[in-house]
């Protein structure tokens, strides 16, 4: 049995938090500049531009990439042959989460559903735990803010609606959340399960390299057609039009109940912030 130790917990969330609110990932980048490269709007063009510019002034000064510093969401796989010592791990996480947004000033957004009093520190945080075999502990970090999730819905449609009923669905998502969640977008797309499993994997889908491919071709080419229509969309970046109003379509299809069809769409800005460690 291998031991973690909680201090090692910590300071990794700690970091993740810092890094994923200042650093924009490579993949977006990359789609940020071939999507600058093929825009013909010249509006959409300075907003690209401008974005990367925001990326690269957030990179040198380490300050957050969009003062929605969000709500921190993280995926934890735990290996079935260790164990974290000093600490349970969800508390460890949650201070990880204290340490990284006050060390970086970055905005806390945790608050009372009800009384909307604040927190005061970034926490709690919503994690999801799986356990898995080995002997590694994963945590994934994602910042959701509340403009993109504020236009994320989960629905029950029938089957017979299948592939057609789903495409309309995130379709008109799209299409009503206009500017509202800053695009250009990425959007994941949770099909199967239950009503609360699907948002959780439409939400991990936002997970993957945007540049990556789905295994299965069947899917793959879901994502493809999806994506494809949402650009023709004309929406554009920041909602001022053009080509580009998301930057790519990630979609789970998971087995779910013969009478049912669950559909979720997770949105998620332009700024996508996510860490990954293994420890």
């Amino acid at each position: 049995m291998r031991e973690i130790q909680g201090s090692a917990v910590v300071e990794a969330v700690a970091g993740m938090c810092r890094k994923g609110n200042t650093e924009l990932p490579a993949d977006v980048r990359a789609k940020f500049e071939r999507a600058m490269a093929e825009e013909t709007s010249p509006s959409a063009r300075e907003v690209l531009r401008q974005l990367l510019e925001n990326a690269d002034l957030s990179m040198a000064t380490k300050l957050p990439l969009c003062q929605d510093c969000g709500l921190a969401v993280f995926y934890v796989e735990l290996g079935d042959e260790c164990r974290v010592a000093g600490g349970n791990l969800r508390d460890l996480i949650n201070e990880g989460v204290r340490k990284g947004y006050g060390e970086g000033y970055l905005r806390k957004s945790a608050c009372d559903p009800l009384t909307r009093a604040n927190t005061g520190d970034g926490a709690p945080a919503v994690i999801h735990f799986d356990l898995v075999p080995g002997d590694k502990l994963r945590i994934a970090y994602m910042a959701k803010g509340g403009g993109a999730e504020n236009m994320s819905r989960v629905t029950m449609l029938a089957p017979a609606q299948g592939w057609k009923g789903i495409k309309e669905f995130v379709i008109n998502r799209v299409a009503e959340a206009g500017p509202n969640p800053c695009p250009p977008t990425i959007i994941g797309v949770g099909i199967g399960g239950t009503f609360e499993h699907a948002a959780k994997i439409a939400k991990r889908s936002l997970l993957r390299k945007l540049d990556d491919v789905h295994p299965d071709p069947r899917v793959a080419a879901m994502e493809k057609e999806l994506e494809e229509a949402l650009n023709r969309l004309g929406i554009g970046p920041m909602g001022l039009g053009g080509k580009t109003t998301v930057l790519g379509v990630k979609i789970t299809v998971e087995p779910c109940h013969l009478a049912s069809l669950p559909l979720a769409v997770n949105v998620q800005c332009h700024s996508q912030r996510h860490e990954e460690v293994e420890l």
